[in-house]
């Protein structure tokens, strides 16, 4: 193989600093997923269903841009640019100072074009840093151990981001007042806008790229051709379903949206839920973001216990115990709803409040952490089919497909919402009106039983799933094997693990037909 120039061990500021760059990542989500539509039905007087549009369409367009900046991001690194700035870092330089407008959304009495259109800039930007930001560990380690604190430092951030997003309207709106107003939610945003382009700077002063072979410094820069721009949709998609091919991937994209839709779903309804089914009306924001900082510390708690059980007992054990605990709290709510029903007393009582979320932040934190444990592996069982490094891509499939599945997941929801019968304030944006009894039975079926049936689906579909520590370890050493040119497994056991990894037969491993 040849010789690595300028290898580098990382560090706990290496570690923590790429770490730092899910502020924007999980925190931008945090707030999108948790506030944007409870915002935009509360106090934009938009109804359920735009709602759910302006937060589900930007996300269908991202079938385009997601494996796009993978592709593009992947053979940037044998031109002029690539070499001289990064082909990673060009994105995260260019979405830095845009960063602030994310709090564009947050402002009221607008149209719902004004929303979408600004809401489809937000994205795009932050596709363009979460994808190379994403291949990043991948690059600067190989070494399971690093790859796994790499992993643990980006979820710890991603746990500590959504507990600001939810906090963030408490104390604003105990510093400044305004509990059933607009005004914490602009504030929050702009505060949020400002940490993101820090954290894209912290980003960039401590990480970097996969070094240059002696073999790679020595080939000509690739020049620009026409020809080549022309062709990149065709190879771009051919790539793009080449990933789906590995049985690993298929299987890990299941346990990620099971996961990851549950709670897109969770998000979308609780707040509604909270304001017109647990509290009323009247300081439902203050009891929202109060319930949701509780839920985000409970998860900060499950992430760093799942650190350890991921790498001990593996993904899928991890994630069977994340779905139960997920479900005891949906249910829970289930049942508090009916204890509600035709009830004349007010709020349950707080340990019945916070029991559930708890319990749904405990499992929600492994849930979270579990894909992304797994996503840095992924690259090296490409690799052993493939013979290339395709970090860009894999990161470009992997938001694409969270991206329209979660297009499709809160469009629904909204729509079902709707469909119920919510009715969204239009004259006086901020006073919840009273809802119907089948409006108040959609939206805790929504809530209950969307997640629910999601995460099952995720775990049926990976019940086979077998990446972990030790057959990673048996991949890797088979990887430098077919590197050095051997055509057969060291031992039958090995060669069972790889095939088994990657769903192809050894002999037509390392881009062998």
């Amino acid at each position: 193989m040849a010789a690595i120039q300028g290898m580098r061990q990382p560090s706990w500021r290496n570690y923590w600093g790429w770490g730092s760059g899910d502020m924007l990542g999980a925190g931008a989500q945090a707030v999108v997923t948790g506030w944007l539509f409870y915002f935009f039905v509360t106090f934009c007087g938009l109804s359920a269903v735009e709602s759910g549009l302006i937060l589900g369409l930007p996300r269908l367009l991202e079938a385009i841009t997601c494996p796009l900046i993978g592709y593009v991001s992947d053979n940037l690194r044998h031109s002029r640019i690539g070499r001289r700035v990064g082909r990673r870092r060009l994105f995260l330089l260019i979405v830095l100072p845009l960063l602030p407008c994310f709090a564009l959304l947050f402002v009221t009495g607008k149209s719902f074009w004004y929303y979408l259109l600004v809401f489809i800039f937000f994205e795009l930007l932050y596709t363009m840093f979460l994808i190379p930001w994403e291949t990043l560990a991948a690059e600067m380690s190989k070494d399971y151990a690093e790859k796994a604190r790499f992993a643990g430092a980006r979820m710890l951030v991603a746990q500590g981001s959504a507990i600001l997003a939810s906090a963030l309207p408490t104390l604003l709106i105990n510093q400044f007042g305004g509990k059933d107003s607009a005004e914490p939610f602009l504030w929050m945003a702009l505060i949020f806008g400002l940490l993101f382009s820090l954290v894209v700077l912290i980003v960039l002063l401590s990480s970097w790229e996969r070094p240059y072979t002696a073999e790679e410094l020595a080939k000509p820069l690739a020049p620009f051709s026409w020809d080549e721009a022309l062709g990149i949709p065709v190879r771009m998609f051919r790539d793009l379903f080449s990933t789906l091919r590995l049985r690993a991937f298929r299987q890990h994209l299941s346990l990620y949206l099971g996961g990851y839709l549950s709670q897109d779903i969770f998000n979308t309804a609780f707040p509604i839920f909270v304001a017109t089914v647990l509290m009323g009306a009247t300081g439902a924001t203050l009891a929202i973001s109060q319930l949701m900082t509780s839920m985000y510390i409970a998860q900060l708690l499950s992430v760093m216990i799942a650190i350890r059980v991921v790498i001990k007992v593996g993904p899928l054990y991890a994630y069977r115990v994340a779905i139960s605990l997920f479900i005891a709290a949906t249910l829970l709510y289930g049942w508090l709803y009916l204890q509600q029903r035709g009830a004349a007393a007010a709020a349950p009582s707080l340990p019945w409040l916070y029991l559930p979320i708890v319990l749904a932040g405990l499992g929600r934190g492994t849930l979270n952490f579990v894909p992304w444990s797994v996503y840095n592996y992924l690259p090296d069982v490409d690799e052993a089919v493939t013979g290339q490094r395709r970090e860009g891509i894999f990161a470009g499939v992997m938001t694409m497909v969270r991206k329209v599945a979660q297009s499709a997941a809160i469009v629904a929801t909204g729509w079902l919402i709707g469909l119920g019968g919510y009715v969204s304030p239009t004259r006086r944006p901020g006073e919840l009106v009273v809802q119907t009894e089948q409006a108040i039975q959609t939206v805790t079926a929504v809530m209950v039983l969307g997640p629910i049936v999601v995460m099952l689906l995720g775990l049926w579909a990976a019940r086979h799933f077998r990446l972990n520590a030790q057959t990673h370890a048996v991949l890797a050493h088979e990887v430098e094997r077919l590197r050095a040119g051997h055509l057969e497994a060291e031992s039958a056991e090995n060669r069972q693990i790889v095939e088994d990894l990657t769903g192809r037969a050894y002999a037509r491993l390392w881009g062998r037909a």
